[in-house]
Protein backbone atom coordinates (compact mmCIF):
# COMPACT_ATOMS: atom_id res chain seq x y z
CA UNK A 1 0.00 0.00 0.00
CA UNK A 2 1.40 3.38 -0.92
CA UNK A 3 -1.45 5.76 -0.16
CA UNK A 4 -0.55 8.77 1.94
CA UNK A 5 -3.99 10.33 1.96
CA UNK A 6 -6.08 10.83 5.07
CA UNK A 7 -3.24 10.57 7.58
CA UNK A 8 -4.80 12.72 10.32
CA UNK A 9 -7.17 12.20 13.18
CA UNK A 10 -10.86 11.75 12.40
CA UNK A 11 -10.23 10.18 9.01
CA UNK A 12 -10.52 6.46 9.79
CA UNK A 13 -13.26 5.69 7.24
CA UNK A 14 -11.65 7.77 4.50
CA UNK A 15 -8.22 6.26 5.16
CA UNK A 16 -9.50 2.68 5.13
CA UNK A 17 -11.60 3.42 2.03
CA UNK A 18 -8.47 4.59 0.21
CA UNK A 19 -6.63 1.47 1.32
CA UNK A 20 -9.27 -1.12 0.38
CA UNK A 21 -10.61 0.64 -2.71
CA UNK A 22 -14.13 1.66 -1.73
CA UNK A 23 -16.19 3.05 1.11
CA UNK A 24 -18.67 0.15 1.38
CA UNK A 25 -15.88 -2.36 1.96
CA UNK A 26 -14.27 -0.07 4.54
CA UNK A 27 -17.56 0.31 6.40
CA UNK A 28 -18.12 -3.46 6.39
CA UNK A 29 -14.61 -4.06 7.77
CA UNK A 30 -15.11 -1.51 10.54
CA UNK A 31 -18.47 -3.06 11.42
CA UNK A 32 -16.92 -6.54 11.49
CA UNK A 33 -14.20 -5.23 13.83
CA UNK A 34 -16.84 -3.75 16.13
CA UNK A 35 -15.72 -0.19 15.47
CA UNK A 36 -18.77 1.04 13.55
CA UNK A 37 -22.48 0.63 14.27
CA UNK A 38 -24.89 -1.05 11.86
CA UNK A 39 -25.95 2.37 10.49
CA UNK A 40 -22.50 2.70 8.92
CA UNK A 41 -22.06 6.20 10.34
CA UNK A 42 -21.80 5.97 14.12
CA UNK A 43 -18.59 4.81 15.76
CA UNK A 44 -18.62 2.50 18.76
CA UNK A 45 -16.43 3.43 21.73
CA UNK A 46 -13.60 1.36 20.21
CA UNK A 47 -14.17 3.04 16.85
CA UNK A 48 -14.10 6.51 18.40
CA UNK A 49 -10.76 5.64 19.99
CA UNK A 50 -9.30 4.48 16.63
CA UNK A 51 -10.79 7.44 14.76
CA UNK A 52 -9.14 9.83 17.24
CA UNK A 53 -5.72 8.43 16.22
CA UNK A 54 -3.57 9.40 13.28
CA UNK A 55 -2.46 6.74 10.80
CA UNK A 56 0.91 6.73 12.56
CA UNK A 57 -0.66 6.21 15.98
CA UNK A 58 -2.79 3.33 14.67
CA UNK A 59 0.22 1.61 13.06
CA UNK A 60 2.26 1.90 16.24
CA UNK A 61 -0.72 0.71 18.29
CA UNK A 62 -1.06 -2.38 16.05
CA UNK A 63 2.64 -3.16 16.48
CA UNK A 64 2.68 -2.68 20.25
CA UNK A 65 -0.47 -4.75 20.69
CA UNK A 66 1.11 -7.58 18.72
CA UNK A 67 4.55 -7.44 20.38
CA UNK A 68 3.90 -6.05 23.85
CA UNK A 69 6.81 -3.63 23.42
CA UNK A 70 6.67 0.08 24.27
CA UNK A 71 5.37 2.61 21.73
CA UNK A 72 8.68 4.45 21.94
CA UNK A 73 10.43 1.35 20.54
CA UNK A 74 8.83 1.87 17.13
CA UNK A 75 9.27 4.16 14.18
CA UNK A 76 6.63 4.76 11.51
CA UNK A 77 6.97 4.53 7.74
CA UNK A 78 4.14 6.43 6.03
CA UNK A 79 4.92 4.82 2.67
CA UNK A 80 4.08 1.36 4.01
CA UNK A 81 1.80 2.47 6.85
CA UNK A 82 3.71 0.24 9.21
CA UNK A 83 5.66 0.55 12.41
CA UNK A 84 8.98 -1.21 12.83
CA UNK A 85 11.32 -1.57 15.77
CA UNK A 86 13.90 1.18 15.92
CA UNK A 87 17.47 0.13 15.44
CA UNK A 88 19.58 0.42 18.54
Amino acid sequence: MTTQKFMGKGQLIDRLSAQVGDRDTAIKLLQDRGQLMADGKTFTAAGEKRNAMTAQERAIDRATTKSGKAKSAYSYDPKTNSATLKKR
